[in-house]
Order: structure tokens, then C-alpha cells, then sequence
């Protein structure tokens, strides 16, 4: 017998929506559909998922055929969306955290109409260049909201996606902002140390708009779920401050009955609905022999027979056709009565909700960034670039309401927050500051949620040592392509007596290696405003900026218009005479580069001395460019606290390099550079030597 599981008064958000700006609930979306229609529906979704996988020779049917009857539900009776208009931005967001099941959402795609989600894409599931890859990814599909795979990602995006709309809804209202997340995570999701974060973050801030159904199939690819869990899910959950509900995944009563409930509470719902991994398969059925492999010819053929699908691999009858298109249907009104809503707002807020959703940022912000430029040149500071984060952060969040901060539990270490932020909490969604607590895996998966969401541009800090927890959603958001900025302090051994367990020594070439990730590593104030704007006009993908603890000198004191960061890496300082040596560092590297050059020009050794601030971008420019900047014929040198992988392609095969080849130790700073042999004397005996090389 199925039961709902309620949670201790005091330990969820207040029961009255009324009383908080995150729990406001909207009213139900669709009825219930005839018992033949429901099952030629889910029937339909089994068939698609073991045809595409057989097709395939590879991937995860018995997720898809478990979940068929709950997805359908879902679609039928709450989901709001119209396939007509994918974008809608006030629709529902659905996300698949149990992304090995893609064709639950692939199947789901093609019956409600979503335009290119046809036939032939399913039956090109898995190979190249199709809509249909073996995990659902961003930007393949119109209704693919995100790229899942990596277990329990998709839940920490749905948990960011619920905090970007009570946001949203706080800035511009209910008439504008006014929807649901919805997610489906499977057993490993929940496994997965990322969703206990992320659950315990949801539950924390109240998020009543997060409703997700938890595939309870008691089946991983190893066996039974009892091989390695004894956890109570529901208690965990409940603890967490959420709503649990169990049904029968199987019952389209029990399972809507369950929807309406979660969809009723404000706090955020786990649906546990137990369910059959690939329910209907005669001998394959509730089994991990289902999970992730093609069925086979024979237990297809059982299958059909035994749900009563008698129709040809791919084959959807038009009356099962018609009944998924007028579930498609129906979300056009919800879609059209947005519309007239938005097309009746006033000018102002229109515009400026329009320009928040498109992601283009206001001229304000680089007029904001131009006069903080001006004042950091007029009076040179030495600061950690940290703090100069925290300066240009303050000079233009107030042009960027869309600018949503956090931090990791290290807001005055990382400088992430300045006054002008307040805190998003349960009670004030409006707030533009989260408190993330020590859940950097949240965090960083939030924050993808939130860009995919639109209306935001979420940043967040945290040690870069820490990038290693944060790592898979920085990863993710790389192949994405989304606008996230993971701000990243205490860069090098420069943080000193910490130690070599806090001191990042492999992070930034670990970081270079991920494609379409952007790196920046400034020099000084003015670099650190000229980097944060290039991280925050950046659309089609993320950036990290690291940071330093301790102070660094001005190596910019002359106000340019021109933003140098744009292209990478320049010529900062030129050579006293003909160019000899090319001494290329970044962040508080440049310093001691530029010191090294002095030495150098008093043995009468020309040199100059490059900064670059971001590889990826210096390695996008011309190869003319780049020549000029490194100096063709010239020795080059590179100067990084970090391994020297990144640099071989710049320095070329006779180039030197300074920087670090172990890993930390524990010290004031200053000693630290004196120990490992970073300093300006280091630098200036390398190109020395290598000179003296390249002669003989």
C-alpha cells in the first residue's frame, strides 16, 4: 500500500504560500487521460526505446519502459510546455537526470510534436550527427533543456533552474514568471553525493517549485540496489526539509494522484514511484539485464506480445499519434495567454525582461567598466586581484539585475559579495547573493541550471583547489556552451601557509584541457575588470577566473579604452633594443617577469615581457598576432606557479620554463617563491642559459 510521507511540520517551509516569495503555487495543467489512450502512450514509449536500442546495438532501455507510465502522467496532467514554442520561457523545464534513459525523452519529444524529434531521428539513436544522441544533450533538440548523463547532475541543474525562477519571479512577477522544474532521477542519481548537496540546498531555501520523481526500480547495473544501499531515501529527503510521496509508478491513479499532491506543497517533492525496470520484458523485466543493454530479438517479439504491441519496429499507429499531438496541443493555450499577458505589460518592464531572457547585457555595464578602468590607472592599487574582483564587481553589479553571486561558504575569502547584493533566501527570492554552504558539487551544477533556465548570469567562488569538486558541471557547462563564471581565489602557493593541500599546482593545466573553457589568470586590478567583462559578454560559454591571496602590484597605470585581455595575451612591456628573450607569465607571475627583465637589460639582453591573462583566447587570434606577440627567433620563457604542460606549444622546443614541478609546501609566501625557485634571478639564469644553448 503506497502512502504519502509527510515531514515533521518543523522541518519543512512554512505551509502557507502565501507566507514566502519561493513556495507561491501555480494551479493544476491537464486532465487525465483515458485509460486506452494512457497505455497506447506509455506502450508506444516501450516500443520506441527497445526498437531505437536494438537499432543501436547499445543503450539503456529498461529506464525508458520502467518510467513510461509516470512520464506520460506527467506530460498529460502537469507538465506545462508547447512544442510549437520550445523556448516559451514561462513554460515548465523538464529535466532527465537520468540521462542513460534518453529515449524516454526522445520518444516523449517525438509524440507530442516537437519539430525535428521525428521517426528517422529515433531510428538513428546513437549515431553521428543525429538529434539522438546515447545521452540527451543541450542544443541538439528543441526540448532538451539540458546535457545529462553524469549521474545526479540534472538534479543539481533542476535545483538551480527552481532558483532562477522564484528569482525571476520576485524581479518581474507572476504574470511573467510562473513555473515548475521537473525532474526525473533514477536510483544512481540519488546515490550520487551531488544530489544529497543539492537536495539539502533545495530544501534549505523552500524551492516549492521543485517537484522530482525519483524512478524506484531498486536495480543498477550491478545487480539489486541492496548490493550497496540500506539508506532510507524518503527519511533522507524528508529530513532534508522536502515533501515525499510514494506511488505505484505503474497505476496512472496512483501516480496523479501522487503529481497533484507535490504540485500542492510548498516545499519541494520527492515522487517515489516504484516502478519495474524494463516493465513488460517477460524475462528481462525487473532485472538489471534490462539496464543497459539492447534487449535482443527475442525478448522484443515476447515484449510486444505481452503489452499488446503488435505493430513493426518504429511503427506508431495514427490514433496513438493523434493522442501525443493534442497533448502537445494543449500547452499552446497556457503559451498564448502568457503572451497576451507579456504583450500587456508596460514597455519598460517588457524590454527590460526581454533583454534579461535574450542574455544581452545592458550598455551601462561596459560604461561601468570603462570608468572603473580610469580610476584604478589614475591611482594605481596593489591589491590581491581578488579584492580587484570585488571592485569590479561592485562597480557594475548594480547595471546587471540578471548578475546572480554565491560562494561555497568562502564569501570573504573568495570576495565573491559586495553590499549592494542581499541574500536570496526562502523569504526574499529577490536577493542576488546565494550562501551555498560547503557544496561546491551544488554549486557548480545550480549554476548551470540557472544559465540553461535564462534571466540569470549565475557566478560563484570558491578555492581553485576546489575546482576538482566542481569539475564535472564545469565540464558540462563547457560542452553546453553556457555563460557561467566560476570565480576562483587562492590561485597558487602565493595563498602560503595553508599548505600544498590547499595550494593548487596542476589546476590550471587541468582546467586548459577542458575544450571551450576559458581561463583567466589576471595581473592586476585593471586585468581583473578587463577579464570579468570578457567572462560576462561571453555567451557561448563559461570561464574561471583565478585569483590571488596576496596583494599584487599595478603592471597596467595607463588608461586605455581597449580592452587587451580580448585577444589573450600582448606585449606589456617591450625590449630595450633588439628583442632577445620573450618572457611570456601570468597573474602574480607578471610581476616577477617584469623584474627579470631588468636584469636581463643590465647584461644588455633585450627582452620583453608578455602577459596572458587567457591562453584559450590568445590561441583563437591569427597566427601573424601571435607571432608578434611571442617574437619570432626570439628565446621564450614562461613563468607560472603552476606544471609546465600548458606552455610547450608557446615556448616551442628550446624554450624555458620557471614554475613549479611538485607540489606545495607550508610557508609566508614570500619564502615559498624563494624556495621553489620562482623569482626574478630563476628567471633571467633561464633565459641565460637557454641563449647560451641556442649559440652552441
Amino acid at each position: 500500500m503506497f502512502r504519502a510521507i509527510k515531514a515533521p511540520a518543523e522541518s519543512g517551509p512554512p505551509s502557507d504560500p502565501a507566507t514566502s516569495a519561493m513556495t507561491t503555487t501555480p494551479s493544476a495543467r491537464g486532465a487525465a487521460l483515458a485509460s486506452g489512450t494512457h497505455k497506447s502512450l506509455a506502450n508506444a514509449i516501450r516500443a520506441l526505446a527497445m526498437d531505437a536500442v536494438e537499432a543501436a546495438s547499445s543503450g539503456h532501455p529498461g529506464m525508458p519502459m520502467g518510467m513510461a507510465d509516470a512520464a506520460v502522467v506527467l506530460f498529460a496532467e502537469q507538465l506545462r510546455f508547447d512544442p510549437r514554442r520550445p523556448d516559451w520561457p514561462d513554460r515548465d523545464r523538464f529535466v532527465l537526470s537520468a540521462g542513460h534513459g534518453s529515449m524516454l525523452l526522445y520518444a516523449l519529444l517525438h509524440l507530442t510534436g516537437y519539430p525535428g524529434m521525428t521517426i528517422d531521428e529515433l531510428k538513428r539513436f546513437r549515431q553521428i550527427g543525429s538529434r539522438t544522441a546515447g545521452h540527451p544533450e543541450y542544443g541538439a533538440s528543441p526540448g532538451i533543456e539540458t546535457t545529462t548523463g553524469p549521474l545526479g547532475q540534472g538534479f543539481g541543474n533542476g535545483v538551480g533552474m527552481a532558483i532562477a525562477e522564484r528569482h525571476l519571479n520576485a524581479r518581474f512577477g507572476d504574470d511573467l514568471v510562473n513555473h515548475r522544474t521537473w525532474v526525473i532521477a533514477g536510483d544512481g542519481c540519488l546515490m550520487e553525493g551531488i544530489s544529497h548537496e543539492a537536495a539539502s540546498l533545495a530544501g534549505h531555501l523552500g524551492l516549492g517549485r521543485l517537484n522530482v520523481l525519483w524512478d524506484d526500480n531498486k536495480i543498477s547495473i550491478d545487480g539489486p540496489t541492496d548490493l550497496t544501499l540500506s539508506d532510507d531515501v524518503p527519511a533522507r529527503f524528508v529530513s532534508y526539509g522536502w515533501h515525499v510521496v510514494s506511488a505505484d509508478g505503474h497505476d496512472p491513479k496512483s501516480v496523479s494522484a501522487a503529481l497533484a499532491e507535490a504540485a500542492a506543497d510548498p516545499r519541494p517533492s520527492l515522487i517515489a514511484c516504484r516502478t519495474v525496470i524494463g516493465h513488460g520484458a517477460p524475462t528481462k523485466g525487473g532485472t538489471a539485464g534490462s539496464h543497459g543493454a539492447p534487449l535482443g530479438a527475442a525478448e522484443i517479439a515476447a515484449t510486444r506480445e505481452a503489452i499488446g504491441w503488435p505493430h513493426a519496429p518504429f511503427e506508431i499507429p495514427a490514433d496513438v499519434q493523434t493522442a501525443g499531438l493534442a497533448l502537445g496541443d494543449r500547452g499552446a493555450v497556457d503559451s498564448e495567454a502568457w503572451q497576451g499577458r507579456l504583450d500587456a505589460t508596460d514597455p519598460s518592464v517588457r524590454a527590460e525582461f526581454e533583454r534579461t531572457m535574450a542574455g544581452k547585457l545592458p550598455a551601462a555595464f561596459a560604461d561601468a567598466v570603462q570608468s572603473l578602468k580610469a580610476t584604478l590607472a589614475s591611482d594605481p592599487p596593489k591589491l590581491a586581484s581578488r579584492v580587484a574582483s570585488q571592485r569590479a564587481i561592485e562597480a557594475f553589479a548594480p547595471t546587471l539585475p540578471e548578475l546572480l553571486g554565491g560562494s561555497a561558504d568562502l564569501s570573504g575569502s573568495n570576495n565573491t559579495k559586495v553590499k549592494s547584493q542581499a541574500i536570496l533566501t526562502r523569504d526574499n527570492a529577490g536577493g542576488s547573493y546565494v550562501h551555498y554552504g560547503v557544496r561546491e558539487h551544488a554549486m557548480a551544477a545550480a549554476m548551470n541550471g540557472m544559465a540553461l533556465h535564462g534571466g540569470v548570469i549565475p557566478y560563484g567562488g570558491t578555492f581553485l583547489v576546489f575546482t576538482d569538486y566542481c569539475r564535472p558541471s564545469i565540464r558540462l557547462a563547457a560542452l553546453m556552451g553556457i555563460r557561467v563564471v566560476y570565480v576562483m581565489t587562492h590561485d597558487s602557493i602565493g595563498l602560503g601557509e595553508d599548505g600544498p593541500t590547499h595550494q593548487p599546482v596542476e589546476h590550471l593545466a587541468a582546467l586548459r584541457c577542458i575544450p571551450n573553457l576559458h581561463v583567466h589568470r589576471p595581473a592586476d586590478a585593471v586585468e581583473t575588470a578587463e577579464c570579468w567583462q570578457v567572462a560576462l559578454e561571453r555567451a557561448d560559454g563559461p570561464s574561471v577566473l583565478t585569483l590571488t591571496r596576496q596583494g599584487l602590484p599595478p603592471v597596467r597605470t595607463t588608461h586605455s579604452g581597449e580592452n587587451r585581455v580580448r585577444r589573450g595575451g600582448y606585449v606589456l612591456q617591450d625590449a630595450n633594443g633588439a628583442r632577445q628573450v620573450t618572457l611570456i607569465a601570468t597573474g602574480s607571475e607578471v610581476d616577477i617577469a617584469r623584474k627579470a627583465r631588468d636584469l636581463l637589460a643590465a647584461d644588455g639582453i633585450g627582452a620583453a615581457v608578455v602577459s596572458m591573462p587567457c591562453k584559450e583566447l590568445f590561441a583563437a587570434q591569427d597566427a601573424e598576432y601571435r607571432d608578434q606577440v611571442l617574437g619570432n627567433r626570439t628565446v621564450r620563457i614562461a613563468v607560472e606557479a603552476g606544471v609546465r604542460m600548458p606552455w610547450e606549444a608557446d615556448i616551442g622546443p628550446d624554450g624555458g620554463f620557471v614554475g613549479m614541478s611538485s607540489f606545495g609546501a607550508s610557508g609566508p609566501y614570500e619564502e615559498l617563491y624563494k624556495h621553489f625557485g620562482i623569482t626574478p634571478e630563476a628567471v633571467a639564469d633561464e633565459a641565460r642559459r637557454r641563449l647560451a644553448a641556442r649559440k652552441n
